[in-house]
């Protein structure tokens, strides 16, 4: 099997047309050596394979190097689509519409936070509600939520969450074009009417970090970062709604495939042609969901800028609690790219993958342009995390994509029982690192060995010239919902 990943390039393999039968175009997947044998053993490079049969797909099925296996795509899978041709694929997108990374900074040195650290890590657990079906603050009405779902993170800077300057540090300004709440069923609105403001459940987290080594001091100081520097980064998505979403349209377009003509080597790829009115309302909701993940990520935030100004007993302005910036994940964008040398308007699924645009782009802030844009890495809790820059490679490889993480090596339930009998928290706390969570397993299920080493993956997506590195942050305090 390890014979139909062949290699291209250090940190290239190629999946040929000749794999599968319907494959359009080849898989890439970005690897080094000591990874392929874990992404043939996941399986996930079939599903690849899978995604390059789908129609209108362009150039290529692409896949980061924190691949692994997906519902339909891959986590960690890329795929850009001809709009009148193409399809728009749910399964492509995910559960967790735009999962998304934000980080804050702060002017609060280590030696300052260590005295704190304890109370800081109480007061954002108590702070940020976190766990399955957790419901927060914030309570909205049906009028309400829908300005939520058509104004994202807008909605929540225009309610007191949040400074006007976070838009500007937000990929698409926390507000994605398109959204019709009419296109959400009744029970994916319910699901959204007290989640606002809350971290959820699984791999989502607040972490407290500390910058412990710049690599570009030039970019870094461009994003306002400095060693031993505190930080605090926040990963959260889009929810119950979210995950409402998903499951609707994953399941009503699969009867509709046969309608459209459409053939997939899984009905998990389900989709419906991007020009048609099935795709549109797809593209509507998900929009949606895309605006309620950056509402719930920027009150989380505002939240967090709360915490650190009891403990700190100042303000979140003298603290310098400033936005670098946020991610996301988990999304369709149309996007232009430059394909055999012409430009050319395409729908660019990102499934477990972030964007990260080479400098010049007009989509990035115009105090990051020169440089290229932010690209936030969350590690495991117990290594380290990254802030990359995106690059002139991303733009001509995959995109303008690279990973979004380290990449599950073990299920949640392979992770349970590799660390059975074991208390993770203590392990952490010996390491300097103080958790919190709720969810009787959720220790085991996110113990930093059912991750791949992100110091590997990161040197993945630099080797391949998709990102650079900019700065490592370290954590002291986590919460896990």
């Amino acid at each position: 099997m390890a014979s139909q990943l062949k290699k291209i390039g250090k940190f290239k393999f190629i999946i040929e047309r000749d794999f599968q039968t319907g494959m359009r175009v080849p898989g890439i997947i970005f690897a080094d050596d000591g990874l392929v044998d874990s992404i043939i053993s996941d399986n996930a490079f079939k599903q690849v394979a899978n995604v390059a049969s789908l129609p209108g797909i362009v150039s290529a099925s692409l896949a980061m190097p924190d691949i692994h296996w997906g519902y339909g795509f891959p986590i960690g899978g890329v795929a850009a689509m001809a709009p009148e041709i193409g399809i728009v694929s749910p399964g492509g997108v995910g559960y967790d519409i735009n999962c998304g990374v934000r980080l804050f900074l702060s002017d609060i040195e280590a030696r300052e936070l260590r005295p704190r650290v304890e109370r800081l890590v109480d007061s954002l657990f108590q702070s940020v509600p976190c766990g399955v079906g957790s419901s927060g603050k914030i309570k909205t009405g049906a009028k309400e939520l829908d300005s939520v779902l058509t104004r994202g993170a807008e909605w929540a800077v225009s309610e007191g969450l949040g400074w006007q300057e976070d838009l500007d540090r937000t990929e698409d300004r926390g507000k994605f074009a398109g959204a019709d709440p009419s296109r959400l069923s009744s029970t994916a609105k319910k699901r959204g009417l007290d989640q606002v403001g809350t971290l959820g459940s699984g791999n989502h987290f607040l972490e407290v970090q500390i910058v412990d080594r710049i690599f570009d001091e030039k970019t870094a100081q461009a994003f306002g970062l400095r060693e031993n520097q505190v930080c605090c980064m926040i990963h959260s998505g889009s929810r119950g709604l979210g995950h409402q979403v998903c499951e609707d349209y994953a399941r009503d377009l699969v009867p509709k495939m046969q309608e459209y003509g459409i053939t997939a080597q899984d009905r998990q790829l389900a989709g419906a042609p991007i020009s048609s009115n099935d795709g549109k309302d797809y593209l509507a909701a998900m929009a949606c969901a895309a605006n309620y993940a950056w509402a719930n990520r920027q009150a989380i935030m505002h939240y967090c800028r709360l915490a650190f100004a009891e403990v700190f007993d100042s303000t979140p302005e003298k603290l310098g609690l400033h936005l670098l910036y946020d991610v996301a994940h988990n999304i369709a964008k149309f996007e232009e790219h430059t394909v055999d040398g012409r430009q050319r308007r395409l729908l660019v699924h990102r499934k477990g993958a972030t964007r990260a645009f080479g400098p010049g782009r007009i989509e990035i802030p115009e105090i990051y342009r020169k440089f290229g844009q932010p690209v936030i890495i969350p590690g495991d809790m117990g290594t380290a995390s990254y802030i990359l820059v995106g690059a002139e490679g991303a733009m001509r490889e995959s995109f303008g994509s690279t990973c979004h993480g380290a990449g599950r090596r073990l299920s949640r339930t392979a992770a349970i029982k590799a660390t059975k009998g074991r208390r993770i928290q203590d392990e952490l706390s010996e390491k300097g690192i103080l958790a919190r969570w709720r969810g009787r397993e959720t220790m085991f299920e996110e113990a930093p060995e059912a991750y791949k080493n992100i110091d590997s993956i990161v040197d993945i997506v630099e080797g391949a010239g998709l990102s650079r590195k900019v700065a490592r942050l370290v954590p002291v305090a986590v919460v896990k919902g």
